[in-house]
């Protein structure tokens, strides 16, 4: 997962943090019931029926498998959720059974019988999924007779079992739709929803314009009621007060160079304040991310992969660099940097700079080697995933020509230039 960060200076943002990609559990493990065992197929038709009933907005048919014994108020938070998803444009709501939690260190309500398959909620988005985005769900499934119910989906937590949030689980849903996507948003974050709207087909052709047409150029912009809401989301490392935006994926597949479950979340307590350009550059950089996703392999170096995604944000800003770049310009004056951005960096005291680092070098690629130029460096070695810096600087020369001595020794000279 890498991260990143946009700063608030001067006309423009900053850094921002950016969560890539979630890993999805493993198969049903060793031990899970069989396709023969009665409760799992009394089970799979109780999902079945709520799944149905959630697709056809059935609430009659969604609350009748709630055990009429759990926490009232689980079963409130149920009848809240099916309302909330009401506006969402769903293209599938489904469950999936994989393998199955041992209950032995669990104390389990009172019931004829427990049991707790592993679940997983798979959904589409209208528009912006091609495939199902898959989720865990830690249900908890009761026996009262010969009936079986959802009793809970919080009991297995005390087992580090826990159950994925979505936006619906927060508030009502309010969905305004463009020609590059939706912005979902919650009621009282209609302001920034509707400014989101306003830069959203121009971010998406902004972003194709440079990594071209290969990429679904769709997006599904979230914005959390709240920070309870923003950590489910994106988690607890990037749901800080710093953190403007997050591009999240669920995975991808290397074979189809595809990635699953993308979504952009912005924190609106960061980006409500942004002033236009900065929440242009914001979703800009957000988007290339989201674009690029599906050619970039984890471990890929951090000041390409940023490097990238902001020189998109500001391309066409007409923001100058020392204005757009405010800690580097300051840096620079006092010594020009020897060597590119190690990923370290990223992480540390030194995040800002070594940010505006990564842009100024890919804004320097993209003039001497032009955008097609940049845009094949970047898919030669973020394609390549960890790489050593060997491996590296054999893909830079065989790329374009020149080794990385000769790359930062001319950046060096278009920083001097850039930033007098």
């Amino acid at each position: 997962m890498s991260r990143f960060r946009v700063l608030l200076a001067a006309v423009v943002a900053v850094t921002f943090l950016c969560g890539l990609a979630l890993a999805v559990p493993p198969a049903a493990p060793p031990g899970a019931s069989s396709a023969a065992d009665p409760r799992e197929h009394a089970v799979r038709d109780l999902l079945d029926r709520r799944a149905r009933a959630v697709r056809d907005r059935d609430e009659a048919a969604f609350t009748a498998d709630l055990d009429p014994s759990a926490d009232p108020a689980f079963r409130q938070r149920q009848r809240d959720l099916f309302h909330n998803l009401e506006a969402v444009p769903l293209d599938g709501w489904a469950y999936r059974l994989e393998g199955e939690t041992d209950l032995a260190a669990l104390a389990l309500p009172a019931a004829d019988e427990s049991w707790a398959p592993d679940v997983r909620l798979a959904y589409r988005l209208r528009g912006v999924d091609a495939v199902p985005s898959t989720q865990a769900m830690a249900y908890l499934f009761t026996r009262r007779g010969d009936r079986w119910y959802l009793n809970s989906d919080t009991a297995l937590e005390p087992l580090g079992k826990r159950t994925w949030r979505g936006p619906w689980d927060f508030g009502p849903c309010r969905v305004l739709t463009g020609a590059g996507g939706f912005v979902l948003g919650h009621p009282g974050g209609e302001p920034l929803a509707a400014r989101v709207l306003a830069e959203l087909d121009t971010a998406v052709a902004s972003v194709t314009e440079v990594w071209g047409p290969g990429w679904a150029r769709r997006v599904a912009v979230l914005i959390p009621a709240d920070a309870r809401e923003l950590q489910a989301l994106v988690g607890p490392g990037f749901a800080d007060g710093s953190v403007a935006g997050v591009a999240l994926a669920d995975r991808v597949d290397p074979v189809t160079r595809t990635a699953q479950g993308q979504r952009v979340v912005l924190n609106p307590g960061s980006a409500d304040v942004l002033s236009p350009l900065a929440l242009r550059v914001l979703l800009r950089h957000e988007i290339t991310h989201v674009a690029a996703r599906g050619e970039t392999v984890d471990g890929a170096p951090m000041w390409l992969l940023e490097g990238f995604a902001d020189y998109v944000g500001h391309r066409g800003s007409g923001v100058p660099p020392h204005e757009a770049a405010p800690a580097l310009a300051a840096r620079v004056k006092a010594a020009l940097p020897d060597a590119l951005p190690s990923d370290e960096r990223f992480r540390g005291s030194d995040a800002e700079v070594a940010y505006q680092e990564s842009w100024s070098f890919t804004l320097y690629l993209a003039q001497r080697f032009g955008e097609p130029g940049l845009v094949e460096t970047y898919r030669r070695i973020a394609r390549a995933g960890r790489l050593t810096d060997g491996q590296v600087d054999a893909l830079v020369l065989d790329t374009t020509g020149v080794d990385t001595t000769e790359l930062v020794r001319g950046w060096r000279e278009f920083l001097r230039s850039a930033f007098p």
